[in-house]
């Protein structure tokens, strides 16, 4: 196959291959905690605490105005040891480098985790897209595949939707990577639009795969889902999604928030109504919807921080990183939370949340659903066999709650939380690939 050639030569950021520092550094060192309960090999850890490759590059936009400017934009891959790069793309003011190289280190243990033969890649534009006109933000993405060139691919590395991107960027994406490869190439980027050889189920699948956990706890414990209250910080994709398939379920759904603010009712919101009124307004209210015409229902105007504070059953970041920390951990009262987001919370919450007796479901489980999803849409465009919405959403059933019950299993033999059992799998999977390539207990025994 032909390959678009890259624009600009990779090169790695300005430290991008020395000491990690920042989130990067304590991303990785999650895995001394972890590897306390493996027999690794130490050059497996060594292996996972430097990104393979760093691209850095300009992206040059012609703006309505006539005006040029320059974003600045990124692509890491962490590593490919288990399979080509995969990871999704944000558009964000605050992207920076040290956050993606994180992101991209979450995405190869998150693939492992769920054993899909990927390694972690990430990417990111410095733009806040919501000041971009829809020619503007079109010119951007394709801009920025002409940069990336290649760098991705559909055996290299699979980008994705994230914060602020969604199935059409990701559309003009693959259209680009097309058009500069000279044939029609699906499998280069997932979360497509369906008419561009997207999956059925994606879109909902980040919330799908935190609810498909949520209820194996549920049967677990003998939950009631009417007496079961759940709140939800962030009110994007995998925060909707979650809160319509609960609610479905009977669960209460007493707060959620966006950016601005939230909103907060004991006796529960109906979630359609929520969704329908925030997607039609981007506005988040308390409404409740019959059709098209909705009516406001009274509700407490709260912040996403006593959102985060509030006494739930359920508590589900669904936003950004870093938003439970060591000055609020204390503070929180739900009995269980469920990591939508990606690193919502830091390490030392973590140890306060765990003195408490709150169980946490960590991130590259609970929402792996999208990974999963995503390398189900890989395969169909591959294959060029298209599955059925009820057949993605039974392979995903079994593939998240195969590897939970696995991540349970070793929480409990070693008595530790979940996430140290999710770091301690994962590490496992990519050390047999490790071992398999050899180590030093290969490469210096005795042949004699």
């Amino acid at each position: 196959m032909t390959h678009p050639q890259p624009s600009l030569p990779r090169s790695a950021h300005p430290g991008a291959f020395g000491r990690a520092t920042g989130a990067f550094e304590r991303a990785i060192g999650r895995l001394d905690a972890a590897a306390g309960y493996t027999s690794l090999h130490p050059e497996v850890i060594e292996r996972l605490k430097v990104p393979k490759a760093v691209l850095n590059v300009s992206i040059p936009v012609r703006m309505d105005n006539g005006e040029l400017r320059i974003f600045e934009g990124y692509r890491v891959h962490h590593s490919d040891l288990r399979g080509p790069g995969k990871g999704g793309l944000r558009f964000h003011p605050q992207a920076n480098l040290d956050e993606i190289k994180s992101l991209a280190f979450w995405m190869t243990c998150k693939c492992a985790l769920l054993d899909l033969p990927f390694g972690g890649a990430k990417g990111g534009i410095i733009v806040d897209p919501k000041l971009l006109s829809p020619m503007e933000l079109e010119r951007l993405s394709r801009e920025f595949i002409v940069r990336l060139g290649s760098f991705i691919g559909p055996e290299t590395d699979i980008p994705a939707p994230d914060v602020y991107t969604n199935p059409r960027i990701m559309g003009w994406m693959m259209d680009e990577y097309s058009r500069l490869a000279g044939r029609r190439t699906p499998a280069v980027i997932t979360g497509k639009p369906l008419g561009f050889g997207g999956s059925r189920g994606r879109n909902s699948a980040t919330g799908r795969g935190g609810y498909l956990l949520i209820q194996e706890l549920a049967r677990q414990r003998g939950w009631n889902p009417a007496e079961t209250s759940v709140a939800i910080q962030g009110f994007g994709n995998a925060g909707q999604s979650i809160a319509r398939l609960l609610h479905a379920d009977g669960y209460r759904i007493v707060a959620v928030s966006d950016s601005r603010g939230g909103i907060h009712r004991e006796e529960g919101f109906d979630a359609p109504s929520l969704i329908h009124s925030k997607n039609e307004s981007n506005r988040l209210d308390a409404v409740y919807c019959q059709a098209s015409v909705c009516e406001a229902v009274e509700a407490k105007r709260i912040s996403n921080d006593e959102l985060l504070e509030l006494e739930v059953d359920i508590l589900i970041p669904a936003a950004m990183e870093d938003v439970i920390t060591g000055a609020n951990a204390a503070k929180v009262r739900a009995g269980t939370i469920v990591e939508l987001a990606n690193g919502p919370i830091d390490d030392e919450a973590d140890r306060i949340l765990a003195e408490k007796g709150i169980l946490v479901v960590p991130d590259i489980l609970a929402n792996a659903g999208g990974v999963t999803v995503s390398y189900f849409e890989w395969v169909q465009n591959r294959s060029g066999d298209y599955w059925s919405e009820e057949e993605i959403f039974r392979r995903l059933e079994i593939r998240m709650k195969e590897q939970f019950a696995q991540v349970q299993k070793i929480a409990q033999d070693h008595d530790i939380t979940l996430r140290i059992a999710a770091y301690v799998l994962a590490l496992r999977r990519i050390a047999e690939t490790v071992e398999a390539l050899g180590t030093s207990r290969y490469f210096t025994k005795s042949t004699l």
